[in-house]
């Protein structure tokens, strides 16, 4: 079939390009993900869109494509808490995989999808080796209590291989957004996702209330979607896509700061885990205020 009469509309540039319906946006999706496109199609695509930006209709479709195509993981008797992590650490040590033992400390299975994408920085999936928890290599259900990291190529091959654009063009594509928004789970489960810029926050929101997601909205810690440890941020709330308040952001001067380690490679960045999770080292009061936040979303649920 091919997507040129999509591109077509999308390529315009910033002010003459046309928004796809949802069920257009989905068809194009699906045949990008579906690897039945040229290479120049799919770069076209990417760059259109790069330039263009998502509205929430066609973030809507892209997502209907993906979880057609996903390799889901079955969800048990607790909501299955659902965290992307596509970003890593750059400056300050990537806590996603603390957050998510504190949760199932709590009794949560909590699942982490995700995968490197540029070799600069320090990913989740590295700590969670050094923590004794590999990656998955089979699609299994998550028990309570459990912490379980799925590749994104296990999940949805498509998926990984539109990522990897971005190693060549040097640019993120609409993956980058949308794996943030990606619930592969089948049953009842929460996301926790976050955003970089304040503009995303608009976008995002409006794409959970459309797609009536479950779901906390924050801005994370250089992309990840873990509170940062060292001020306190907004955090939204919703509940089949009504947003609710949960948390306003902290302003003014920090009077102390955490007592993060220096190092942010995944070694150290997992020994310190372990002082946290063993009540050596406090845990950072934004990151205790996230967890307390998504125990009282999945009350809801």
């Amino acid at each position: 079939m091919g997507i040129g009469k999509y591109i077509k509309e999308i390529g315009r540039g910033k002010d003459g390009a046309r928004a796809l319906t949802r069920e257009q946006a989905a068809d194009l999706f699906g045949q990008v993900l579906d690897g039945s496109v040229t290479d120049l199609e799919i770069g076209a695509f990417c760059l259109a869109m790069r330039i263009k930006g998502e509205t929430p209709q066609e973030m809507a479709g892209f997502l209907d494509a993906t979880h057609e195509r996903l390799q889901l993981i079955p969800a048990g008797d607790r909501p299955v808490i659902v965290i992307p992590s596509y970003n890593g650490a750059r400056k300050l040590p990537v806590l996603t995989p603390l957050l998510a033992l504190l949760l199932a400390r709590e009794g949560l299975p909590v699942l982490i999808h995700g995968t490197a994408t540029e070799s600069t920085r320090v990913f989740t999936s590295k700590v969670l080796l050094a923590l004794d928890l590999p990656a998955q290599t089979a699609i299994k259900s998550i028990a309570n209590g459990e912490v379980m990291f799925a590749p994104t190529e296990l999940l949805c091959a498509g998926l990984q291989r539109l990522l990897d654009v971005r190693r060549v063009v040097n640019l993120r594509n609409s993956a980058h957004s949308l794996v943030k928004l990606m619930n592969p789970c089948a049953g009842k489960s929460l996301l926790v996702s976050s955003y970089t810029h304040p503009e995303y926050a608009e976008s995002m929101a409006a794409t959970f209330e459309l797609i009536q997601a479950n779901a906390l909205l924050l801005r994370g810690t250089e992309g990840e979607a873990v509170a940062d440890p060292r001020r306190m941020p907004r955090m939204q709330g919703f509940v089949a896509g009504r947003p609710v308040e949960l948390q306003e952001a902290q302003t003014g001067t920090l009077a102390t700061l955490p007592d993060l380690p220096r190092e942010i490679d995944a070694d150290s960045t997992a020994a310190y885990i372990r002082r946290v999770m063993a009540g050596d080292s406090p845990t950072p009061t934004p990151i205790a205020q996230q967890v307390a936040h998504i125990l009282h979303l999945v009350q809801q649920l």
